[in-house]
């Protein structure tokens, strides 16, 4: 438990870097996405969607708004063509984290410890609740990211990973998407609806989860 918790903490550490890197230096606002995004909506839509695959494949290494650029994205191409693009970049991102985990995670826990029984319960321990971590994660900025990482360093199997990945993350975007599409610059209160409501929806289950996982913790030391 120790050594997953460690670990959590240090990606959060990471992304969060990049995060406050991004934010205070100004490179990339909110603002400027809008205005990228703008700039090319006169453009074949496959260019604005290469781009918003581009911006959430990225997000692995410098965490970017997500959100908001899934929502800007279903009001620019539309909903059908955000899904798509969306899909593609927040599965790329995904899988990329699984695989360079898979590959090098080990070695980077034998950095972090050197204790076998630490690391495998780590492992039993995210492959027997990680599924439910995968399919929430959206509730929480960052998580995505340092699950997919953790679900390639304990070995989960890509096909429980991409089904944990599918059931949390294509509803997520499909909604956000959608909201995006019928909002406006002028009215974007279905977009800020829908993105209150889905992460409110997913911090109540996050938080049944924790409830639950708790008490059961509580009685098997009983």
């Amino acid at each position: 438990m120790k050594l997953l918790i460690k670990s959590v903490l240090i990606l959060v550490v990471i992304f969060t870097t990049t995060l406050l890197i991004i934010k205070f230096s100004g490179v990339l606002t909110i603002e400027d996405i809008k205005e990228i995004f703008a700039n090319l909506k006169s453009q074949p839509s496959y260019i604005l969607g290469a781009l918003i695959v581009l911006f959430l494949f990225i997000d692995l290494f410098i965490a970017v708004p997500t959100m908001t650029i899934i929502i800007l994205a279903g009001y620019f191409i539309g909903f059908e063509l955000a899904v798509l693009y969306t899909f593609i970049g927040l599965l790329s991102a995904s899988l990329t984290g699984y695989f360079l985990s898979l590959k090098y995670g080990n070695k980077i826990l034998d950095k972090l410890s050197s204790n076998e029984e630490q690391k495998l319960e780590m492992t039993d321990l995210f492959n027997k609740h990680g599924v439910l971590v995968i399919v929430l994660s959206r509730a929480v900025p960052m998580l995505p990211e340092i699950s997919s990482c953790l679900a390639g360093t304990c070995k989960m199997s890509l096909k429980r990973f991409l089904f944990a990945w599918s059931l949390g993350t294509i509803p997520y975007l499909s909604v956000i998407a959608y909201a995006g599409s019928i909002s406006n610059l002028e009215n974007p209160m279905p977009a800020i609806y829908a993105a209150l409501g889905i992460t409110v929806l997913f911090w109540i289950i996050w938080m049944v989860f924790m409830k639950y996982n708790k008490l059961k913790t509580q009685k098997e030391l009983i």
